[in-house]
């Protein structure tokens, strides 16, 4: 859906110009540009309090033109609750579920689970998303945090936009890397003719990615790599490993879906998570255990020609 700006909306907010010219909901159109579904004379906004101009062209994807119902509390969902005090939640995430809803996921997803744990969290953040700051994909397991109090949401986005909370993702790539270490420093944006799918771009956000390789194998030829997030970019993971030839294992979105090594979703796993509490300012870091598929595909693999699997 591609608008021209009329002189009557000139000044007024982004998202409250996409919830008159669609009619979403306020928090719809919000989540849509945070989503990086909407786009203003061609150039991604993800500032829900942008001002617009008269006559400038404002994009939404289709994706977004579907209104999201109220959340609502759902006792049946499993949530894997690691840790939980009066500020914070840690969730590690099995593969499969969905953490908020959004399109083609409207129920049953972990946001529902923690409504109905935790209520209070129904007035932080976004109304669709309570208590989230940030998430993981369907198919991505591991451990993530929900914010219980508004101090907590106030003190952990500003984290991430600092980008001093460490996230360390385990994958399986293609390939055999050239380095043990090394970083992939390429901005990422939506794909122009798939906006569902993530590509380095040179006018995309800036995205960071450090990465170490623990074990390589020949036969096939496969490497356990370490990869830590400087910056948060939908899926830059997969998209960087893909940029530089070595795909995540049962990946097909993103390069890695020839033989998936019995996996049946991308072979990524959030391992570590750590910031600063928003409380207490202390340190703290939680971690995940492999989930049982990769563990399965790694003991079908053997020992490693180079490194060693952890425990």
């Amino acid at each position: 859906m591609i608008e021209a700006i009329p002189a009557a909306l000139a000044d007024e907010r982004l998202d409250r110009v996409i919830s008159l010219l669609t009619g979403l909901s306020r928090s719809a159109a919000a989540t849509a540009i945070t989503d990086e579904l909407v786009s203003v004379d061609g150039a991604g906004v993800v500032k829900v309090s942008f001002r617009v101009r008269e006559g400038q062209t404002v994009e939404i994807d289709d994706i977004a033109l579907e209104d999201r119902p109220g959340l609502a509390a759902d006792p049946d969902v499993d949530v894997s609750v690691q840790y939980v005090d009066d500020d914070v939640i840690i969730v590690d995430k099995a593969p499969g579920q969905v953490v908020h809803p959004g399109a083609g996921n409207q129920d049953g997803t972990i946001a529902n689970g923690i409504l109905a744990r935790y209520p209070e969290v129904a007035d932080i953040g976004e109304p669709d998303r309570p208590g989230i700051v940030h998430r993981l994909d369907k198919g991505t397991s591991g451990v993530f945090v929900i914010a219980r109090s508004g101090e907590a949401y106030d003190s952990l986005t500003a984290q991430l936009k600092r980008r001093s909370v460490e996230r360390t993702y385990l994958t399986l790539a293609w390939g055999e890397p050239g380095t043990d270490r090394g970083l992939v420093d390429a901005p990422i944006g939506r794909a122009i003719r798939d906006p569902t799918r993530m590509v380095v771009r040179d006018d995309g956000k800036p995205a960071r990615t450090r990465y170490e390789v623990i074990a390589r194998w020949h036969d096939p030829t496969v490497a356990l790599m370490s990869c830590a997030l400087e910056t948060g970019r939908t899926h830059q993971i997969r998209v960087h490993l893909e940029a530089i030839h070595h795909p995540v294992a049962g990946d097909p979105k993103y390069g890695g879906g020839r033989d998936t090594l019995g996996m049946e979703r991308p072979a990524l796993h959030a391992a570590e998570l750590g910031f600063a509490h928003p409380t207490t300012g202390e340190w703290v870091s939680f971690s995940s255990p492999l989930p049982p598929d990769m563990v399965s595909v790694l003991d079908d693999l053997g020992n490693p020609s180079i490194g060693s699997v952890p425990a």
